[in-house]
């Protein structure tokens, strides 16, 4: 659960050159007849030019009730003399003085009778009417401002797109930035951060072409608050910073109001409280001496925040009230929202449940009216879990679900941007996930499934732009019958709250109500109360209970009757293996195993051990995989306990022969083949192959019967390599030449390119006309930088990830990376960057992949790949089959079962082995780094 800070808004902000002193301005003409004026005339003019420069002055003090008098005075003598363009001029003024004031009607109906002045004036009234143009672009742009402020991110976008088009025409750049900016604060509300960071890096392009220092800091505030929504705290920190130098050498002080709120909510974010508070202690001193009322309330709400954080909840509800009573009394829908959320969840702390949630309702609706989809995903996941506090289970998936597709929407809408604020983004919606999943796994396995994959392909876009999804996982997770007829009703009476709201708020906004308009108010405040209460009853009501009653039965009876699990178990029984899928999820408290098999329901058994015991567990045995010196025995028996011994009854009695493993998170990192149950390694029981989600329906696609090789090695040279700002040097592969030649031994179809004849331009075009593509080459796959992930070839060049989706694999069945770190790089992530490689691979049509988990030994490496190559010559071998038995061979140094007899050169005869070699080789780190991802067939 997140809190809001209402965002500066620089719309109106950045003061065109219609705001400049007339007298000093060289866009203000004046057109007047060619006759001599009398006195009288010339006096009125001078006066109506005397009291529009007072009005100016007194606004930049700040002084705005007195500058509107001024200006009102002005505008009198303006219509008096029919003067077009000094009426337009003082009506935009006043406009956005009130705009400034936040009294957003008043300041329409100045800004649509200026719009018309212009356009008077344009309408053949003059030759050269670009003036009047660029004043009704910067018009539409405050009236854009005022329409978002109210919450309709729609309208707003229109009136600036219009005011963009206008803008170009004319070629007046300080009104293109400006409106670039404000597009890109209404895809930021409308959820499109990767749109709204494209329009604000326009602007900031532009800014030092325009001679206009009124928006100093605004690209970079804004580009900030983008950065701090998609939690990348460390380059929105910056970027603030930037904006408030910039803001404090112009003394522009509502900016440095807005700037210092957001470094305090960056410090808040990373539970820096008393450096936040510091922060916001600075903007509410000046927010004080401003007649701009959303400056404090926006200072109070984000006070109220961190003491909501230090618990103090009866303290951050003080102070949320006076920031909502501000916002109310200025029409901020905006605002509004964010408070009543927060507020909901100072109540939510305090388990006033009632008050929670009609808090979370009314901000819901405002959302919902004013489309910002970010805050209606927050709305909802804070319902989520009030309804599962109050062990309302099926509500709380209800609201989850809603949650849930909103941010998928999002995710869809930042596939542009960089994986690693893709995955920024993802770790601060993952929990949400795994919530929903975590109560799905009570009895809808399927539909859990579902999300968790929903979730790793969202890491995988994470990691890898445009990666294809099944059907399953690009539209997020669908209503059953049941859930969507509660969600339709629930809307109907959010619709008619929304509707209250807006004439509440418009009458809230209007000065010198009358005594109808009062009482209008508080009939409106009283319905309000009612529809919160509905809403309450709503959802005890016989007809949501009967739906949900409906739901819990056909949720028992639902792992049958899915579609896709008929699909999925088709696909297991087609294989002739004996075939069962595994999946393994991570929650908090707990491991869930599922396991499907081709006749029956899912499995599900529960095993209690909680996430960070796990992944410590995970990080300990990987450590003992990557020593030979270390017996890892007992850390593998202690994982397989976990993993394989609550469902060994049901492996039994399905008579399994082939695991078809869907790891989740950090189980990635580890090889399910080098678990051991205390006598033998799984890998010795049991076939194994990794797959992607995307694997799930293509896991019986027959490989072409004659086997051909295109085999590259990078053997006898050396290279230093730059990728990125990272630089490595890597040495010869001695081994790896030995390795291709042994395989051209083994398979008669096989072309063997070595060092400086493998390169890029002889491999690549190549590729497609093989069974096989094996690589023994360096290669490293980077967490989170696909753009720095790479496979080395024997000439120095290399191909980056985001490359091989480009190449041509559609006829390769399998491909073979078998150097160092071709499976991971030197750290953790969430194990994303392995199913990326798989997905890669597969995006370009292989149907296999076979990659290392860690950097391999040379030589212990050329063994596996040669018993791999020898028993995948047998008949009715399968790739799974293939390295099973390989493994096992330098586990047991027993190289019959794959071709023992057959000599692959003197160097490397399997039958002439040294038994100390032979015991060393038996440790996991030789042969278990080695996974097959994709179809094992």
């Amino acid at each position: 659960m997140h809190a809001y800070f209402k965002s500066f808004n620089f719309s109106a902000a950045v003061l065109l050159f219609w705001m400049a002193s007339p007298q000093l301005s060289p866009d203000f003409k004046f057109f007047e007849p060619a006759v001599v004026r009398s006195q009288t005339l010339q006096d009125r003019r001078v006066e109506e030019f005397r009291l529009y420069g007072e009005g100016i002055e007194q606004f930049e003090q700040n002084r705005y009730r007195e500058a509107i008098q001024k200006f009102e005075q002005a505008l009198a003598i303006a219509r008096e003399m029919d003067d077009k363009d000094r009426k337009g001029r003082t009506l935009q003024y006043i406009g956005f003085v009130y705009y400034t004031l936040e009294e957003y009607p008043l300041a329409l109906e100045f800004y649509q009778e200026a719009i018309a002045a212009y356009r008077a004036i344009g309408n053949g009234e003059i030759d050269d009417d670009s003036v009047y143009k660029n004043n009704e672009a910067s018009l539409l742009n405050n009236m854009g401002s005022v329409y978002a402020n109210l919450g309709d991110n729609e309208s707003a976008l229109q009136f600036q797109q219009q005011a963009l088009e206008i803008a170009k025409q004319t070629g007046n750049l300080a009104t293109q930035r400006t409106t670039l900016n404000n597009i890109g604060q209404s895809h930021v509300r409308l959820g499109d951060y990767g749109l709204a960071l494209d329009f604000f890096q326009q602007a900031l392009e532009m800014r030092d072409r325009v001679v206009d220092n009124s928006g100093a800091g605004v690209e970079q505030y804004n580009i900030g608050s983008v950065y701090l929504k998609l939690g990348d705290y460390d380059l929105a920190l910056k970027f603030f910073e930037q904006a408030l130098a910039r803001l404090r050498r112009l003394n522009n002080k509502a900016g440095e109001v807005r700037t210092l709120n957001t470094i305090g909510n960056v410090y808040s974010k990373r539970e820096e409280y008393e450096t936040a508070l510091d922060y916001y202690q600075q903007a509410l001193a000046i927010a004080k001496n401003l007649d701009q009322p959303s400056l404090e309330g926006a200072t109070l709400s984000n006070m109220g925040t961190v003491r909501r954080e230090q618990e103090d909840y009866n303290s951050a509800l003080e102070l949320y009230q006076q920031a909502l009573e501000i916002y109310q009394q200025i029409g901020s829908i905006s605002g509004e929202s964010v408070i009543l959320d927060n507020m909901g969840e100072a109540y939510f702390h305090l388990e006033q449940d009632k008050a929670a949630l009609a808090h979370y309702q009314q901000a819901l609706a405002i959302n919902r009216e004013g489309g910002n989809k970010a805050r209606q995903g927050e709305n909802l996941s804070n319902i989520a879990y009030l309804y599962e506090r109050q062990n309302r289970p099926e509500l709380a998936i209800l609201f989850f679900k809603q949650a849930l597709n909103i941010r998928e929407e999002i995710r869809q809408n930042i596939t542009s941007l960089s994986p690693e604020l893709q995955q920024s983004y993802t770790e601060t919606i993952a929990d949400d996930y795994r919530a929903l999943a975590d109560l799905l796994q009570q009895d809808r396995l399927l539909e859990a499934q579902r999300v968790l994959d929903l979730l790793k392909v969202q890491e995988l876009n994470d990691y890898l732009k445009n990666v294809r999804g099944n059907a399953n996982t690009t539209r997020g997770i669908s209503n059953s019958p049941p859930e969507q007829q509660i969600w339709s009703n629930y809307t109907d009476l959010s619709d008619r709250a929304i509707e209250l709201g807006q004439e509440l708020t418009q009458l809230r906004q209007q000065t010198n109500r009358t005594p109808q308009q009062e009482g209008r108010i508080v009939e409106l405040v009283g319905a309000q109360q009612e529809i919160l209460g509905q809403f309450n009853a709503f959802i005890d009501s016989p007809e949501v209970q009967s739906n949900l009653d409906q739901l819990s039965r056909t949720a028992q009876r639902q792992n049958i009757a899915l579609e896709d699990l008929n699909a999925l178990q088709d696909n297991l029984s087609q294989l002739d293996q004996n075939a069962v899928l595994l999946y393994p999820f991570i929650l908090e408290d707990r491991l869930e195993l599922i396991l499907v098999t081709p006749d029956s329901p899912p499995i599900r058994r529960s095993v209690e051990v909680s996430r960070e015991e796990l992944n410590a567990a995970i990080v300990e045995f990987r450590r003992a995989l990557q020593n030979p010196s270390v017996n890892a025995q007992r850390r593998a028996q202690r994982l397989y306990n976990w993993l394989i011994k609550p469902i060994e009854a049901d492996l039994a009695a399905a008579e399994v022969e082939t695991l078809i493993y869907a790891p989740d998170g950090q189980l990635r990192y580890i090889p399910l083949a080098a678990l051991y149950d205390g006598e033998q390694w799984l890998v010795e029981r049991f076939r194994i192959n990794n797959i992607t989600s995307a694997s799930l329906t293509d896991l019986n696609r027959q490989p072409r019967s004659q086997q051909r090789i295109l085999a590259g090695a990078f053997a006898n040279v050396s290279y230093p390599v730059t990728v990125g700002d990272k630089e490595f040097f890597f040495q010869a592969l001695p081994f790896a030449g030995t390795e291709v030649e042994n395989l051209a031994k083994i398979v008669s179809e096989t072309t063997s390119l070595v060092d400086n004849a493998f390169t890029r331009d002889r491999i690549i075009p190549q590729m497609d006309n093989y069974t096989t593509v094996h690589l023994a080459t360096h290669g490293a796959v980077v967490v989170g930088s696909p753009q720095d992930s790479f496979i080395l070839f024997g000439d120095g060049q290399i191909a980056t990830l985001d490359e091989i989706k480009n190449w041509s694999l559609k006829n390769v069945d399998l491909v073979v990376l078998s150097a160092c770190e071709t499976g991971v790089g030197s750290r953790f992530g969430t194990g994303e960057e392995i199913l990326g490689l798989g997905y890669q691979f597969q995006r370009a049509g292989a149907r296999a992949t076979i990659a290392s988990l860690w950097s391999v030994d040379d030589g212990g490496t050329q063994r596996l790949m040669n018993g791999f190559y020898g028993a995948l010559q047998q008949e009715g071998m399968t790739k799974a089959e293939a390295l099973r038995q390989a493994q096992i061979a330098l586990i047991t140094g027993d190289y019959s079962m794959v071709g023992g007899g057959q000599r692959v050169g003197t160097e490397t005869s399997l039958e002439n082995l040294d038994l100390e070699v032979e015991q060393r080789l038996s440790h996991p780190f030789y042969w278990a780094p080695f996974i097959l991802i994709g179809n094992g067939l």
